[in-house]
């Protein structure tokens, strides 16, 4: 089996993000590189490929606004079904539609979080149903459960005392962050009801106003740093 770690000092000095990954027959090795956003892709139909600019302008904000070691802003991706997953320590699951994982998948999946991977999901409006219904079968003992406002990923390097902000209106409800823990370790981040991705994007994309964008890039520098450290 791959496992996938991060050896991380504080946030004012390099990050470094360590994964380890093995051939079936090859015993596992060590890797180290900067760190870098990989798209999930999955099965079922849903547009897991949307607004590639997204990926791109939040490893450029991370550049400028962070001392994590970032490295060259480029859309990458990543298949559930390949080893490659091992090979990156934070993926992005987005999309407005269906999901599917094979029994094999969500078995990788599994794997992969207890590994020390981390997801951070976020519902780009009507993939909720499909990843709640998938989540279940990559941890069929776990619930998806509402973190409260308190929790550090609110706070990991900009301060959200009211939890996520609110980047998008989808059916005027308020934004909603959820977690799932495996062994202790927050893995899944699900945000739901504020596309913070979409406020990565270009802005011919969504023509979201200045504020709403820097709110978007803020949280989701607090997801990443939290991510890292935990």
């Amino acid at each position: 089996m791959k496992s996938l770690t991060a050896a991380l000092p504080a946030l004012l000095i390099t990050f470094f993000i360590s994964s380890y990954s093995s051939g079936q027959d090859q015993g596992v090795s060590k890797d180290s590189s900067p760190f870098k956003i990989a798209r999930l892709k999955y099965s079922g139909g849903g547009d897991w490929y949307n607004d590639p600019s997204a990926e791109v302008n939040m490893m450029e904000y991370l550049r400028r606004n962070t001392a994590i070691d970032v490295d060259e802003p480029k859309f990458y991706s990543v298949s559930v079904s390949s080893d490659e997953i091992f090979n990156y320590p934070f993926v992005l699951l987005t999309g407005h539609g269906n999901i599917e994982l094979s029994p094999e998948e969500a078995d990788r999946l599994r794997k992969y979080c207890e590994s020390g991977g981390f997801i951070f999901a976020d519902d780009d409006y009507g993939m909720d149903e499909a990843f709640r219904r998938e989540m279940k079968k990559v941890f069929p003992d776990n619930e998806l459960k509402e973190l409260p406002f308190n929790h550090p990923i609110y706070s990991s390097h900009f301060s959200f005392p009211s939890g996520l902000p609110k980047i998008h209106e989808h059916d005027s409800k308020p934004p909603q962050g959820y977690g799932i823990y495996s062994n202790g370790r927050l893995c899944v981040y699900y945000a739901y009801e504020t596309n913070i991705s979409d406020g990565w994007a270009d802005t011919q994309e969504h023509q979201d106003p200045p504020e709403k964008r820097e709110e978007a890039f803020r949280m989701g520098t607090n997801i990443i740093v939290y991510s890292l450290m935990n």
